[in-house]
């Protein structure tokens, strides 16, 4: 006890206090991290993949992101860090490589480029030159072993303000807009949630689980397949502005006539 209370007072002393401070810190954050299996990454990928996927990178999107994926300015951001995830999202999709310069890359599967293999190895390259998400493995897309409900009460508090009440979609600022959810694979809708594309906010599984993502999935299923309708107009399922633009419009008509008929009894 002598030997510490000699040197308590020490200039050392603190550094060292922070320094155990800061081990603690880090080893209780890791504990705590969702245990989540990863999907697609980099790691345990073949030397094959990682060769083809830097051929595919090289001949069709390395003059808009660099040629080590670096980005280039306003013409692609750098991609290191993005994960696997964000690849498959964007390339399976069709919105990658971009046909031209646009305000927001659009969804379209027929413009799809690569086959599925392709996508694996552009996916695992990228993700070789610096990890992020991975690409969610099948347990989490089954949208089976969702809760609707629950993803419903997710959704209406993260995603609704711009994906609309029924997954319509919605516009935003600047002539950007939030897509249509409904048609999507569930994957796809997994990974948006995950990366947070473009105007998007990013829900990694600390803000929403992997669990809960699944609920969302299952969640916009069920508004897809019909079961929340209950007889009825659909109104193009547009939700509460539909309905209100339905009935100002007709309302409005239905005065104007009533109006113009009073008047000719009038006279």
């Amino acid at each position: 006890m002598s030997f510490l209370a000699a040197r308590r007072r020490s200039p050392l002393a603190l550094l060292v206090l922070i320094f155990l401070g800061l081990a603690f810190t880090g080893t209780a954050y890791a504990a705590m991290q969702a245990n989540v299996p990863p999907g697609t990454s980099s790691e345990g990928a073949t030397e094959e993949q990682l060769a083809e996927g830097r051929q595919l990178f090289l001949g069709n999107c390395a003059s808009c992101h660099g040629a080590n994926a670096e980005g280039n300015g306003s013409a692609g951001p750098s991609l290191h860090g993005v994960g696997a995830a964000a690849v498959d999202f964007q390339v399976a999709t069709g919105r990658m490589p971009l046909p031209a310069p646009d305000v927001q890359a659009e969804r379209n599967i027929s413009q799809v480029k690569f086959s599925d293999e392709e996508i694996t190895s552009l996916a695992v390259y990228i993700d070789s030159l610096a990890p992020g998400p991975d690409v969610p493995e099948a347990q989490w897309l089954d949208v089976s072993q969702g809760d609707p409900a629950a993803g419903g009460a997710v959704y209406r508090t993260n995603c609704a303000m711009c994906h609309n009440s029924s997954g319509t979609g919605g516009a935003l600022t600047r002539g950007k807009y939030a897509p249509t959810l409904m048609g999507v694979e569930p994957q796809h809708i997994y990974e948006a949630m995950l990366t947070g594309p473009q105007s998007m906010p990013v829900f990694n599984d600390q803000n929403i689980t992997p669990e809960e993502k699944r609920d969302v999935i299952a969640f916009l299923k069920s508004v897809e397949d019909g079961a929340n309708d209950q007889g009825g107009h659909t109104l193009g399922s547009l939700g509460p502005a539909g309905d209100a633009l339905f009935a100002w419009t007709i309302g409005i008509l239905a005065f104007i006539g009533a109006a113009v008929w009073l008047g000719r009894k009038a006279a």
